[in-house]
């Protein structure tokens, strides 16, 4: 046993009474006389426990027991009167009271009656209701009065002392307060009393040793949690607070551990938790100026709610968590790939269109998109995000035309588990929600069905959509853009076309040229993606001059698909490339037979294109190609193109001599 009067220092951890952890460690807050009277019954349990006796009343006492919870030095305490009241309001540790028994006041009262036949009786917090029975059946007069302070019981003292009584039967601090005044006092606890306390101490002890250990686990797991988080045990007070909650909390709560949480803010409370044991998720929560997702959990053992815990996430975290979730999904569906730098064209025509759309990029607005199909209006949508300040976003794109009214709802929407036959359990989300934050591109909007457009033009006024099956809203932050091939102006005079969403998409209005209007565009297009095949083919060919005897039919084309027909013929031209090894060796007549829209067509001029023209080029093949050379005025990919066939077929005709 150690003893440290009132307001000693604490032992340092290599001292017996802190060192040793096979033992229950117990605490014994006492005053002077209680402690004379409780010493023998603390050395008979000096075998079972380690026990430290400290002197202390109301706050000093206080102090002392916190001193020691901090440390870590005490299992739990033993007490009695005012302390063990205070105790157990302010400290958080078992604390187990030495109680005053009806046997106990018999005692006192017995022994009273030996010096005088009126007793006083002062007790802590209340009187004793017993007292009354026994005050008959011992034919002695008894005065019952109780106190909550040092002053309260001065003045009860006084008080006895002035109505003539000379024994008082109270605690300790009361006999000092009699004995100071002249009068006769008895400690109202008896030995047997003090030993079940201590036995009762014992047995609490135990049990929050075996708490202690798994509060430090769970203790040791939170702490690496980077979310806020802390755990109270069934009486509300906190066992476990990690770093992160502590910071929450703020300064004003630098030593929370111990402290029950009502001592808190309110948001934090878990009474609620341990009372019904439910357990809450997701709840929106506002706390230290900040928004918060909170879970609400209780801890069990055995089927039995034992504490609680509440988890903090960042509300802001989380929607930067959410949004790169959702780049992360669109990735796996395709992104925005192109940029302006990608978008290949040389043209006036073409360099205003991309001056335009830069300009558009800096702006938030709705884009509508127009331009014949092929002409690439998903390629500039790429790049009006990519060069804007969504670009770190979602890039999200369907095809209005390609799925049917109600696919295309619940593809936009999303719906909720059970809307409707064959939907997926537990829901999903639709492209609104996946393209939060970032860019929506609906392409082919001119065929979108009227019951959707009006759908649409609901969640661009007030951005926020619905899913099927649903009655939640859920807001969003899109920027739209829309491409169209249609006329939607004809469209909205004929009523196929809400005139309002046609507004609503059209606040800035990019018009791409077809190929035909700039045709300075088609060969370094054509040389370009060409080249690109030959390449992943592994053809060591040189683009540009492989398509020299092609141009002319190139420049003739209309091109009605664009650059979309454009892709097209240049894979077709790679296919015929590979097959040879020199450029000399190419029979271009071979290649109008696998893209037959490109064969020249007959000359209606002056110049004959063909044998069976009005002017006809006889004779052997050399003397046509050597008649086509004079009227091409020496130019070969002219005199190839007044006979129908190309640069290296002509190139073998002047060779022969038939």
């Amino acid at each position: 046993m150690s003893t440290a009067p009132a307001g000693t220092a604490l032992p340092t951890p290599a001292s017996p009474s802190a060192g040793r952890h096979d033992r229950p460690r117990l605490c014994f807050v006492s005053y002077p006389r209680i402690r004379a009277f409780a010493a023998p019954v603390i050395a008979e349990y000096t075998g079972r426990a380690d026990i430290e006796v400290v002197d202390g009343i109301f706050e000093e006492a206080i102090d002392l027991a916190r001193a020691r919870v901090r440390a870590g030095a005490v299992d739990a305490f033993v007490s009695a009167g005012s302390n063990a009241s205070l105790l157990k309001a302010h400290v958080a540790a078992p604390v187990t009271a030495i109680q005053i028994t009806g046997f106990d006041i018999l005692q006192s009262l017995l022994k009273a009656r030996h010096i005088a036949d009126r007793v006083g009786v002062v007790t802590y917090a209340q009187p004793i209701p017993e007292l009354d029975e026994v005050r008959t059946l011992l034919n002695i007069d008894v005065a019952q009065y109780a106190y909550r302070t040092p002053d309260d019981a001065r003045e009860r003292v006084e008080r006895l002392h002035r109505d003539g009584f000379r024994v008082i039967v109270g605690s300790s601090l009361i006999v000092d307060l009699a004995e100071q005044a002249g009068m006769h006092g008895l400690l109202a606890y008896s030995r047997a009393s003090v030993r079940q306390g201590f036995e009762d101490a014992l047995e609490r002890a135990k049990i929050a040793r075996a708490e202690a250990g798994r509060y430090q686990q769970l203790g040791a797991v939170i702490r690496n949690l980077h979310d806020a988080m802390l755990a109270v045990n069934r009486d509300h007070r906190i066992i476990a607070i990690n770093p992160a909650m502590q910071q929450v909390m703020g300064q004003r709560h630098p030593a929370a551990f111990g402290h029950s949480l009502d001592d808190f803010d309110a948001e934090l409370s878990l009474r609620t938790t341990l009372t019904d044991g439910i357990e809450e998720r997701g709840v929106v929560l506002r706390y230290a100026q900040r928004d918060w997702i909170a879970n609400r959990t209780p801890i069990r053992e055995h089927g039995t709610v034992v504490g609680a815990a509440i988890t903090l996430y960042d509300a802001h975290a989380i929607q930067e968590a959410d949004a790169s979730l959702r780049i992360q999904q669109r990735r796996r569906q395709g992104v925005a790939r192109y940029r302006f730098d990608l978008l290949h064209g040389s043209s006036p025509a073409f360099l205003r269109t991309v001056q335009r759309a830069r300009r558009y990029a800096r702006t938030d607005l709705n884009v509508l998109i127009a331009g014949e199909s092929g002409v690439g209006k998903e390629l500039f949508a790429q790049a009006i995000h990519q060069d804007g300040k969504r670009s770190s976003r979602p890039f999200v794109a369907v095809n209005c035309a390609s799925l049917p009214e109600s696919l295309l709802e619940s593809e936009l929407f999303g719906y909720e588990d059970g809307a409707f036959t064959g939907s997926r359990r537990g829901g999903r989300r639709g492209l609104f929600e996946a393209a939060h934050t970032g860019t929506l591109f609906l392409d082919e909007i001119g065929d979108m069905p009227i019951a959707t457009q009006t759908r649409l033009l609901r969640v661009l006024q007030e951005r926020e959509i619905m899913r099927l099956g649903s009655t939640v809203s859920i807001p969003i932050d899109v920027r739209i853009i829309a491409a169209t091939h249609q006329p939607l102006e004809s469209l909205v005079a004929q009523q196929r076309f809400r005139q309002d969403l046609y507004y609503r998409i059209n606040a800035l209005r990019l018009t791409i040229p077809p190929l035909r209007e700039r045709p300075e565009d088609i060969l370094p297009l054509l040389r370009h993606l060409v080249q690109r095949q030959l390449h992943r083919m592994g053809c060591p060919l040189p683009a540009a001059d492989a398509l020299g005897p092609l141009e002319a039919a190139l420049l003739a084309h209309d091109w009605p698909g664009n650059v979309r027909e454009l892709e097209n013929v240049a894979e077709r031209v790679a296919v015929f490339l590979i097959q040879y090894e020199r450029l000399e060796a190419v029979d271009y007549d071979d290649f109008f037979e696998d893209c037959p829209e490109l064969r020249p067509r007959r000359a209606t001029g002056a110049l004959p294109f063909a044998a069976d023209t009005a002017n006809p080029i006889q004779g052997s093949r050399r003397e046509r190609a050597e008649r086509a050379l004079q009227l091409a005025g020496g130019s070969k990919a002219q005199a190839a193109q007044i006979l129908g066939i190309g640069r290296a077929t002509l190139w073998r005709w002047l060779q022969r001599d038939d």
